[in-house]
C-alpha cells in the first residue's frame, strides 16, 4: 500500500503568516529606503560642524589680530627704552589701532628707571565712552612686582596668553592678557608687555535659540572676512529652516577647565568645567573634558557611548553630540553641544512611521493568523478535551476524526497509542508498587533483626564496678555491614586442653568490632554470620589469634562473592588489666587514660611501676590481612597491660573517613582532639565519649549525606 504524502501543518501555517508579513515589511523597507535617513543625518551633522568651525575661526581671528599687532610693535618698544616718556604714547597707539584690545601696559622690573621710582608701568585703557586714558599703573597699592603673573612671565621669557583674571580696577569684566617679554640691548628681560582682551567678546560669539522663537540670533565678532561672511550667510539660511529643533550650547575652556567663554557670563572665570561635571552621575562629560584640555579635536557621538546628561548645559536627560576643537596658540578648547534629538529628529520621524507600519502589519498578521490558526487547530481542542478525560482516569475517552493526513493526524494516532500504553503501565505500576512495599517491609524487618543481634542494653553489667561499656551503630542504609559484640563468659568446665579456658568466675571480657566490605543486604548477611561465629568460637578458644584464624578459615570457604571482613578481637583480664588482642586489617583502637585529678580514678595506683600515659594514642597493631581473603594466613597475637581508668575506643572507618560537602575527611587528628577533651571531663564515662565523638562528626559533616556505616564501641577498664 502506497504511503500517503503528509502535508505538514506547521508549513502551511507559517507559509501563510510569512507571506503576509513579507509583503507588509517589504513596503516599509522600500519607504525607509526612499527617505534616506542617513543622508539627512549626515547633513545635519555637517551643519553643526560648520557652525563650530565658523565660531572657532572667529575666536582665532581675534586672538591672531592681538598677537600679530603686539609682536609687530615689540621692536619699536625695545628701541624706545632709552626714552621712557614715549612708552605711554605707544601704549595709547596700540589700544587705538586694535579694537579688540581693552587695555595695554608695559611693566618694568623694579627700579629700572630710578627717576621713575620703584614701579614703572605706562598703561592705556579704553573707557566706557571709547576714550583712551593714559596713566602709570604701579605703586604700593598696585604692586605688580609681587604678582604671580609678572614673575611667571619673567621666568617664561616667551609670548603666551595668561590665565583669565579680573582687573583690580574693574571686577566685573573678566580679562585675559597676551604677554610678551621686552629685552634691552644686552638681551636682558627688563619688562613685560601685556595686552588685555575682554572675555565678554568671546561670550558673545555664541549662537542661541529658544524653542518656539521666530528668530535666530547669531552674535559674531565684527569682521569683514568675505569667506566667513559667506559661511555665516549659509548657516543663517539653514538655521531659519530648522529653528524649531535647533538648541545648542557653545563654550570655551582653558587647560585647567576654567570657562573662558560661556552663554552665562557669571560662569566665566568663576566656574570650572570639571566642577560642574561632578554634579552629574555620568562620566561622559568628564571624558569629553579630558579630551578638550588635552588639545584633541573630534566629535563624541551619542550612539558610540552611554547616554549623557550635561546638567550644566541645561540639557538634562538628553543624549548629546559633542563637537570640540583646540584653539591654536593657546591651551583653550572650544566645544559645541547639540542634543542628539535635534540631529536625529528626522530619523525619529522615520522610526515613528516605521513603527506605525509595523503595527499595521502586525495587526494584519494577527487577524489573518487568528483565522487560520482557529480553523487549523480545531482538532487540537478536541484532543485537549480527550486529554483532560484521560487525566481524570478515563483511558477510553473518544478521539476526534482528522481529515488531513498531517502532524495533527499523527498526534491523534500517538494519543490513541498512549491511551493503550497508560492502561498497561498503570497495571504494571500497581504490581511494582506492591512489590516495592514488600521489599521495604522486609528491609525494615532485616534491620530490626540485625540490630537485635547486637548488644543494646547499657550498661550491660550494672553490678560490676570494674568495667564500663557503651556501643552504638549508625547504618548508612536500612541494613549495614558493621558489627560489634562483647560478652563475659560464666564458669566453664575444667579441662586439660591448654586452648580451653578454665575459670570459676567471669574475669575476662571478650569483645570484637568489624566491618564487612560493601553495604546493604549482602554485607548484613556476612555481618550476622561473623558475629555468630565469633560467639561460637570464643566459647571454646581463649586465644585471640586462634579465634581470628578460625573465623578466617570459615569465612574463606565458599566465598564466591569475594567479600571480606576487617575485625579486631580482644580479651581483657579484669583482674590485672592485661589485654590480649589480634587485629585483622581493622582500624587501630584509640586508648584514652583519664588524667583529671577530680576523676574517680585519680587515686588508683600505677601497677608494675609503669607510668600512666595521659595523652590519647592509637594502639600498635600488626598488619594482618582481613578475614576471607587467604585461608591459611598466620595471624599474630599482641598483649598490653592497661592502667585503671583506661578507655579503649574501637570504631569502624565510617568515623575517621566521614566526609563533609567538600569531601574533606574527619580524620584521626580530630579524633585525638575529641579524646583529649574527654580526658578532662568531670564524669568520663564511655557513653559520654561516644556522644562527644558522634556530635563532633555531625558538626563536621554538616549537611553532607552519610556514605558509610559508623560504629563505635567504648570499653573502660576500672580496677575494683
Amino acid at each position: 500500500m502506497k504511503k500517503k504524502k503528509i502535508r505538514p501543518f506547521a508549513r502551511r501555517l507559517i507559509r501563510s503568516i510569512m507571506w503576509t508579513q513579507f509583503i507588509v515589511m517589504g513596503l516599509a523597507s522600500c519607504l525607509l529606503y526612499v527617505l534616506v535617513k542617513d543622508t539627512v543625518k549626515d547633513e545635519e551633522l555637517d551643519l553643526y560642524k560648520s557652525y563650530l568651525t565658523i565660531t572657532h575661526e572667529e575666536v582665532c581671528e581675534v586672538l591672531s589680530d592681538v598677537q600679530v599687532g603686539m609682536v609687530n610693535r615689540i621692536s619699536e618698544i625695545e628701541g624706545s627704552l632709552d626714552q621712557p616718556g614715549q612708552l605711554a604714547a605707544i601704549m595709547n597707539s596700540i589700544v587705538i589701532q586694535n579694537p579688540y584690545i581693552r587695555s595695554c601696559g608695559i611693566s618694568f622690573v623694579a627700579d629700572y628707571y630710578p627717576q621713575k621710582g620703584h614701579w614703572f608701568c605706562p598703561y592705556a585703557v579704553r573707557g566706557e565712552d571709547s576714550q583712551i586714558v593714559e596713566r602709570n599703573f604701579g605703586d604700593a597699592n598696585h604692586d605688580y612686582l609681587s604678582a604671580e603673573w609678572f614673575r611667571e612671565a619673567l621666568e617664561a621669557d616667551s609670548c603666551y596668553w595668561s590665565k583669565p583674571f579680573f582687573d583690580s580696577t574693574d571686577s566685573i569684566s573678566p580679562l585675559v592678557s597676551y604677554l610678551i617679554p621686552v629685552h634691552n640691548k644686552k638681551g636682558q628681560t627688563v619688562a613685560i608687555l601685556g595686552a588685555d582682551l575682554s572675555l565678554d567678546r568671546f561670550s558673545q560669539m555664541v549662537l542661541t535659540n529658544e524653542m518656539g522663537n521666530d528668530t535666530i540670533r547669531i552674535s559674531f565678532s565684527d569682521t569683514t572676512n568675505t569667506g566667513n561672511l559667506e559661511k555665516r550667510k549659509w548657516i543663517e539660511e539653514r538655521l531659519q529652516d530648522r529653528k524649531w529643533r535647533f538648541i545648542t550650547y557653545t563654550f570655551i575652556i582653558d587647560g585647567n577647565g576654567t570657562f573662558i567663554a560661556h552663554p552665562e557670563k557669571d560662569r566665566v572665570i568663576n566656574s570650572n568645567y570639571f566642577d560642574c561635571a561632578k554634579e552629574t552621575p555620568d562620566t561622559i562629560d568628564n571624558y569629553v573634558g579630558r579630551k578638550m584640555v588635552a588639545g584633541e579635536s573630534g566629535v563624541y557621538r551619542a550612539a558610540d557611548g552611554s547616554p549623557c546628561s550635561f546638567h550644566f548645559f541645561d540639557m538634562e536627560l538628553l543624549t548629546v553630540y559633542m563637537f570640540y576643537e583646540p584653539i591654536p596658540g593657546t591651551n583653550w578648547s572650544i566645544a559645541l553641544a547639540v542634543p542628539a534629538l535635534m540631529v536625529d529628529g528626522f530619523a525619529i520621524v522615520i522610526c515613528i512611521a516605521m513603527l506605525l507600519l509595523i503595527a499595521l502589519s502586525m495587526l494584519v498578521v494577527r487577524i489573518v493568523g487568528w483565522i487560520l490558526i482557529k480553523r487549523t487547530t480545531k482538532p487540537l481542542k478536541q484532543l485537549s478535551a480527550s486529554a483532560r478525560e484521560v487525566a481524570r482516569g478515563n483511558f477510553d475517552a473518544p478521539l476526534p476524526q482528522i481529515k488531513h493526513n498531517d502532524e495533527i493526524h499523527q498526534l491523534r494516532d500517538s494519543f490513541e497509542h498512549m491511551q493503550h500504553s497508560l492502561t498497561k503501565y498503570i497495571d504494571e505500576l500497581k504490581s511494582t508498587t506492591a512489590s516495592k512495599a514488600a521489599i521495604d517491609n522486609e528491609l525494615r524487618v532485616a534491620h530490626d533483626i540485625q540490630m537485635g543481634m547486637l548488644p543494646k542494653v547499657f550498661p550491660p553489667y550494672p553490678d560490676r564496678h570494674d568495667i564500663d561499656i557503651f556501643g552504638r551503630l549508625k547504618a548508612a542504609k536500612d541494613v549495614g555491614g558493621d558489627l560489634f559484640d562483647f560478652f563475659m563468659p560464666s564458669a566453664f568446665q575444667r579441662q586439660t586442653t591448654p586452648n580451653v579456658r578454665q575459670m570459676d568466675s567471669p574475669s575476662e571480657l571478650f569483645f570484637c568490632i568489624g566491618d564487612v566490605s560493601g553495604k546493604g543486604v549482602p554485607a548484613s548477611l556476612v555481618m550476622a554470620v561473623t558475629r555468630s561465629l565469633f560467639r561460637n568460637i570464643s566459647a571454646h578458644v581463649s586465644e585471640p589469634d586462634r579465634i581470628v584464624a578460625t573465623l578466617n578459615t570459615m569465612l574463606t570457604e565458599d566465598n564466591d562473592t569475594n567479600m571480606f571482613v576487617t575485625l579486631f578481637v580482644g580479651i581483657l583480664n579484669l583482674q590485672d588489666g592485661t589485654l590480649r588482642y589480634c587485629n585483622a586489617g581493622h582500624n587501630a583502637p584509640l586508648l584514652i587514660t583519664v588524667s583529671n585529678d577530680s576523676s574517680p580514678f585519680s587515686s588508683m595506683s600505677v601497677s608494675d611501676g609503669l607510668p600512666v600515659r595521659t595523652a590519647p594514642y592509637f594502639l600498635n597493631t600488626d598488619p594482618n590481612l582481613p578475614l576471607g581473603i587467604v585461608s591459611d594466613w598466620k595471624y599474630t597475637a599482641q598483649k598490653i597491660v592497661l592502667q585503671p581508668g583506661t578507655t579503649i575506643l574501637l570504631y569502624t572507618d565510617g568515623l575517621n573517613e566521614a566526609e563533609d560537602i567538600n569531601h574533606q575527611q574527619f580524620g584521626e587528628k580530630r579524633m585525638l582532639s575529641v579524646a583529649a577533651n574527654f580526658t578532662h571531663s568531670y564524669a568520663p564515662h564511655t557513653a559520654l565519649l561516644v556522644k562527644q565523638m558522634t556530635e563532633a562528626v555531625q558538626a563536621f559533616v554538616g549537611e553532607a549525606e552519610q556514605s558509610d556505616d559508623m560504629t563505635m564501641l567504648a570499653i573502660q577498664y576500672r580496677k575494683s
